[in-house]
């Protein structure tokens, strides 16, 4: 895979992050990468995709010609050295104990309104099988408020390459498939009154379900 000189367009220790994880993936866990002719070319967007191994934020966000802007728990901001990384890499912290995390809801937006592309796991966690799992209203939420395009992605092969409670496995191709973007007609349904969250991320996630791995050409 070509991935250029992208890495000059981000921020110093994001790109070179970008950068290391691009030499990974292509080492260790080199699978197919489609629909990149569905990647907006610019911001802001929000991509959604499956959640089932901690390689799915560094590996569905490799291909995207941007810096990503990612979630993560708070409590990993526990060392001077992880807040330091945590920061530079421009991660946004959130409080996953419950309740409405308001911190983190307004980074999103803000960033949404610097024109910049936020990641998001509408499952919330990781899947404890591999399969798919219901969203929560999360991502809804964010799109229906932003009402930009979501980028729908899924990534296969990153549960066998290194799922909950397995050990990691190199050698185990990852494939992404990104879907065309999805505008706030195709989500947004705000005649579902207290439900019109959850129906976002409903149809968001139906998107994702939809998206299969190309079968690989006869020989």
């Amino acid at each position: 895979m070509s991935y250029g000189l992208r890495q000059v367009e981000m921020t110093p220790v994001y790109g070179f992050c970008h950068y290391m994880i691009c030499l990974g993936y292509d080492m260790f866990f080199r699978g197919d990468i489609y629909g990149l002719d569905n990647i907006p070319k610019k911001g802001p967007y929000l991509v959604a995709c499956n959640h089932a191994s901690h390689l799915d934020p560094p590996f569905a966000g490799i291909s995207l010609p941007h810096q990503i802007r990612f979630f993560a728990r708070k409590t990993l901001w526990h060392s001077k050295f992880a807040s330091w990384w945590l920061d530079a890499a421009r991660v946004i912290p959130v409080d996953r104990d419950g309740g409405s995390d308001v911190g983190a809801i307004k980074r999103v937006l803000q960033a949404i309104n610097e024109n910049q592309v936020v990641m998001m796991f509408p499952e919330g966690t990781r899947s404890e099988n591999g399969e798919l799992q219901r969203p929560k209203s999360g991502v809804g939420m964010f799109a229906c408020r932003t009402g930009v395009p979501v980028l729908p992605a899924r990534i296969f092969g990153s549960f066998e390459a290194f799922g909950r409670g397995s050990r990691l496995r190199p050698g185990t191709p990852i494939s992404v498939v990104y879907g065309k973007p999805l505008l706030p007609a195709d989500y947004d349904e705000p005649t579902q009154g207290k439900n019109r969250y959850q129906h976002a991320s409903d149809v968001i996630m139906e998107h994702i379900a939809r998206l299969k791995r190309p079968a690989p050409p006869a020989v």
